[in-house]
């Protein structure tokens, strides 16, 4: 494992494309065994450099701790959370998604890993331009 860098956030906030998928799965203990292309792009780390290294990693430090102790305790139970959540790059930019975090459970029940899929949020900014087309074509 890869020792882990503290990042400090540079305050620039990143977007990604509504049709894009952020994936990553965990070990039980919350330490990276996978993150697909597109989690690498948007955290701008390379796969060696996340591979192995404890979710937390893009935490953004101005996210509550609270959210998280909420979340892991409501994932070790086995059921799925919902949650906004501002996320850390390598490079310092932060970057808001909408987590979808469901435990993996092996034959016999048990829970072997986790497995999150986040989106970018919508924004009040693309509600406002759905509104804009919608009328355009109705006119």
């Amino acid at each position: 494992m890869a020792t882990t860098v503290r990042v400090t956030p540079t305050g620039q906030e990143r977007s990604f494309d509504s049709r894009e998928l952020i994936v990553s799965k965990t070990d039980p203990k919350g330490i990276i065994t996978y993150a697909n292309q597109t989690f690498l792009n948007i955290s701008h780390y390379g796969r060696e450099a996340i591979i192995g290294q404890p979710h937390n990693i893009i935490r953004h430090p101005q996210m509550p701790r609270g959210l998280f102790s909420l979340l892991w305790d409501t994932i070790a139970t086995g059921e799925e959370v919902f949650a906004y959540i501002n996320n850390l790059a390598a490079d310092g930019a932060n970057y808001w998604v909408l987590a979808h975090v469901t435990a993996t459970f092996d034959p016999k029940g048990r829970i072997v890993g986790y497995h999150s899929n986040r989106r970018r949020p919508a924004r009040a900014e693309d509600v406002k331009q759905f509104e804009t087309r919608i009328v355009t074509r109705s006119v």
